[in-house]
Order: structure tokens, then C-alpha cells, then sequence
């Protein structure tokens, strides 16, 4: 078996995806965050914890450390007699979302590229955001 062969035409950096923020990259971040995109109003904390599968716990801590880095607001209220919190992404929030979903797909189209033709990973994903 040989060297393996130097990579040519491939710019310098062009696989340390800078861009993959570890704030965000983290499961239950990704899941909120994700989950929050869809819905610019916010969501109230119990909708969140199921839309996440997170225990109430979890949850908490997770919203506090991304309203701690200014990406979520969090409105605490009563109706009928019981806590609501309503969670929504701040405006540097979607920000940073929509710039890390755009590193997933430099991501995705890189490992694409590098793929042996007529291999498949199951199904075929089209990134577009525009």
C-alpha cells in the first residue's frame, strides 16, 4: 500500500468548519433552536419540552444558557392561576442559526463531493436556504 496522496485543489481551512458554533451544536440546543425557527412567535416552555423530548429540567438549563448568550427571550406570565414561560429567538439568534445551518451545509456538500459515486446515505437531502 502507498502514501496516501496530498489533497490537491482544496483550499486551505476548507474542512475546520469554523462556523459550527458549540453553543448551538450541542443536541438539545440544535433541538430548541431548530424548533423555535419554525415558529418566530415562540413556544411555551411545555410545547418546547415535547417538541424536544427534554425533561423539564434539561430544558430550563438549556434555555438558560442561550438566553445568557442573547439568543432566546423568555417571557414569564400567569393564566388561569399557573405559570406560562413563552420562549422566542432573538433577532442575533435567528442571526447565528441561519449562519451555522449554512456551515452544516458547506458540511453536507463537502462530504457529498468526497462520496464515491453510486454510493447513497439514505435518501437524498437538498439544503436551501436561500
Amino acid at each position: 500500500m502507498g502514501q496516501p496522496r496530498k489533497p490537491s485543489g482544496n483550499p486551505p481551512g476548507q474542512y475546520a468548519y469554523e462556523g459550527l458554533d458549540r453553543l448551538l451544536h450541542e443536541r438539545s440546543r440544535l433541538s430548541i433552536l431548530s424548533s423555535l425557527m419554525g415558529h418566530p412567535q415562540g413556544l411555551l416552555f411545555n410545547d418546547l419540552k415535547d417538541l424536544c423530548s427534554l425533561t423539564d429540567g434539561n430544558l430550563s438549563r438549556q434555555i438558560q444558557i442561550l438566553q445568557e448568550a442573547n439568543l432566546l427571550e423568555v417571557w414569564k406570565s400567569m393564566n388561569k392561576g399557573r405559570p406560562q414561560t413563552l420562549c422566542r429567538l432573538t433577532d442575533t439568534g435567528r442571526e447565528r442559526f441561519t449562519q451555522y445551518l449554512h456551515q452544516l451545509e458547506e458540511v453536507i456538500a463537502n462530504a457529498s463531493k468526497a462520496r464515491p459515486a453510486g454510493s447513497s446515505v439514505g435518501g437524498s437531502f437538498k439544503p436551501s436556504l436561500g
